[in-house]
């Protein structure tokens, strides 16, 4: 019983193909559309002021060279946002879950950043590594442990979205066949269980919100040291 709880973050297949293609490609295909007419519905136009108003607030402390980004980091959060969201449907499976795709998504896009850092202003993203002021003894070992800082920002990004999908996900799981099992032998218990489920739902909801956000706004504070 104990490892059938992991069972939902195997990658699914049929017929030996793997089906997590179609699980990243169906959030595209549920976006609505804006239509060549002057006014749009009210779906497309809070979309559309909801994708303004969080691509403002993640390019407000970045200067106009970083601005080129913005297309790429809202598509990025409303790309993660909708995946987490859709792995809460049952019988779903959610690819952030799996800690290979988050690190497709962190290292290329962190890579990026230190490229454009290393191209545009290469002394200032060495000093990153060099506190001012720092004594002299005290250089190479500074030097060391701010390189592996560096290196492990994208292994902290894709680790911290697997882990919280992960866990919120196990948790829901176990809540849930509690209630199952308790529903027949004690049902006051299993209501307040269901009660414990259902706002811990609410709260995974939020959860699978903030984890994309957090994602996309981590990644445009290392492009802000670079830009």
């Amino acid at each position: 019983m104990a490892m059938s709880f992991f069972d939902q973050f195997a990658s699914p297949s049929y017929l030996g193909i793997p089906l997590i293609a179609i699980a990243i490609a169906l959030p595209w295909v549920l976006f609505p559309t804006p239509s060549p007419r002057w006014l749009n519905n009210r779906l497309v136009t809070a979309q559309g002021w909801l994708i303004s108003r969080i691509t403002n607030q993640l390019m407000l402390p970045i200067n106009l060279g970083g601005h080129k980004w913005a297309l790429l980091l809202a598509s990025l959060m409303v790309f993660l946002m909708t995946i987490n969201m859709l792995g809460l449907l049952p019988y779903t499976f959610t690819p952030t879950t799996q800690l290979s795709l988050n690190m497709g998504f962190a290292v290329p896009l962190w890579l990026a950043t230190v490229i454009i850092g290393m191209r545009n202003q290469p002394t200032i993203a060495l000093g990153h590594l060099l506190p001012e002021g720092t004594p002299v003894p005290l250089i190479p070992v500074l030097i060391i442990i701010e390189t592996i800082s560096l290196f492990i920002r994208p292994l902290a990004l894709g680790v911290r979205l697997t882990a919280n999908l992960t866990a919120g996900h196990l948790l829901i799981q176990l809540i849930a066949t509690a209630v199952f099992v308790l529903l027949p032998m004690m049902p006051t218990i299993a209501i307040l269980t269901a009660t414990v489920l259902f706002l811990l739902t609410l709260l995974e909801v939020a959860v699978a919100i903030i984890q994309a956000y957090v994602f996309v706004l981590l990644l445009s504070l290392y492009l802000q040291e670079n830009v």
